[in-house]
């Protein structure tokens, strides 16, 4: 047998909690009527009082009576006519009375049984509507699909299912970040892997390599000193290609300590931009510590100078800035990175973290992929902003230590 719905059910349950009570009310007082009504009336009791006096007068009128005396008789029989009358008459509207009574009963029990069964739909469907709403919710999620918006038309019911709706909105997007996050770290797993093979296979080859260049540059003749020498310098441009993905292909390792992220900008700035160009660095007082791998974050900070460096063509303007700011409930530590240089369209600034994207010839692409890497790898976030022909912001937000306090502040250019 096929079980009802949830709401049928609830309205059969709650129409029947109504009915019952209100049916077995309706015959106990329908029941109290009729004898209450019958009380009331007294037809026998009058009938039987009639004929007793009807008998008494039939004897007395048989005696000698004074004209006095039958006079009385006469009006005694009169009054117990009238009161035979009567009873008679309450008698029929009593039995006229039970009709209606019944009557109004059964109607007064379908009223109510009406009005029972609205109540009952309304309230079955304050609590099925939303039931069924947050049941479809839960096959959403489990889908991986996204939740109707907050301002989409949605079964109300009471305001305990808002409260409910609310917090499966914030379960789904902490699961839906839970997803995105699991996919990124199988994601960046196969790339450092990739990487990592890429790495040892290149550098394998390349110390017979530069054995083999140091000996032609002793013996060959000057005619191929040239093409030794490009020899050479595609060597070494392999070497950093091997160093580049030997570094995306793992992890910060070693112990982490308090890393004075101020003091860190500051001279990855200066040793990263060269002398034609402009830098202004800006550390706020009182900068908390992170902590972490100061070489790690160092050569995060410093691709994306040496990018910001690249972008603006070797000259214009470069800002870097450090600042305490709040995000999630927690203390972290900004790092701004600004350059003015020609910008990144829209439709690519998305890609720019992934591994092996990049715009400039012999690139690997893997600069901002390893910054990127770094940062995840202290439980921190990258941000990136840009605009065509004006430059571009790339921001580090780095949990901070709390406690701790850099202490000092610089601007220079």
């Amino acid at each position: 047998m096929k079980q009802l719905r949830y709401r049928t059910r609830l309205i059969v349950i709650l129409s029947l909690f109504a009915i019952v009570p209100a049916a077995l009310l309706t015959i106990l007082w329908t029941g109290t009527a009729s004898t209450a009504i019958s009380l009331v009336s007294g037809r026998a009791a009058w009938e039987s009082v009639a004929e007793s006096g009807q008998g008494a007068i039939t004897a007395a009128r048989s005696a000698p009576l004074t004209a006095e005396q039958r006079l009385a008789v006469d009006a005694h029989e009169r009054e117990l006519r009238t009161s035979l009358e009567q009873a008679r008459r309450y008698s029929f509207l009593a039995g006229r009375s039970m009709r209606v009574v019944l009557v109004l009963g059964l109607i007064a029990l379908i009223v109510f049984a009406y009005a029972a069964t609205r109540v009952a739909g309304h309230l079955s469907r304050q609590m099925s509507r939303p039931l069924d709403e947050i049941v479809k919710w839960t096959e959403t999620i489990g889908r991986g699909e996204q939740l109707p918006p907050a301002d989409a038309h949605i079964a109300r019911g009471a305001p305990e299912f808002a409260t409910l709706r609310e917090r499966m909105r914030h379960m789904a997007s902490a699961i839906e970040a839970g997803r995105r996050k699991s996919a990124e770290a199988e994601r960046l797993k196969a790339y450092r892997e990739s990487a990592r093979r890429v790495a040892h296979e290149l550098k394998n080859p390349l110390t017979p390599i530069g054995f083999a260049i140091g000996r032609l540059r002793r013996d060959a003749p000057p005619e191929l000193g040239e093409t030794v020498e490009v020899l050479a310098t595609e060597s070494k441009r392999l070497e950093r290609i091997a160093r580049a993905f030997a570094e995306f292909g793992r992890l910060p390792e070693g112990p982490s300590a308090e890393v004075d992220i101020g003091e860190l900008v500051r001279y990855t700035a200066a040793a990263a931009v060269p002398p034609s160009m402009e830098v202004t660095v800006e550390t706020e007082e009182n900068l908390p510590r992170v902590m972490g791998h100061h070489d790690a974050l160092a050569a995060a900070v410093s691709n994306v100078i040496l990018n910001a460096v690249d972008a603006s063509s070797g000259s214009g303007r470069i800002v870097v800035e450090a600042t305490r700011s709040r995000k999630d409930g927690r203390d972290v530590v900004r790092i701004d990175v600004s350059d003015d240089g020609e910008g990144i369209h829209p439709d690519e600034i998305g890609r720019i973290w992934d591994p092996y994207v990049t715009h400039k010839p012999g690139g690997t692409g893997l600069g901002l992929a390893i910054a990127r890497q770094a940062v995840l790898a202290h439980d921190g976030t990258v941000e990136a902003e840009s605009t065509l022909g004006k430059g571009t912001r790339i921001r580090f937000i780095l949990p901070a230590l709390s406690g701790s306090h850099d202490g000092s502040s610089q601007n220079g250019s």
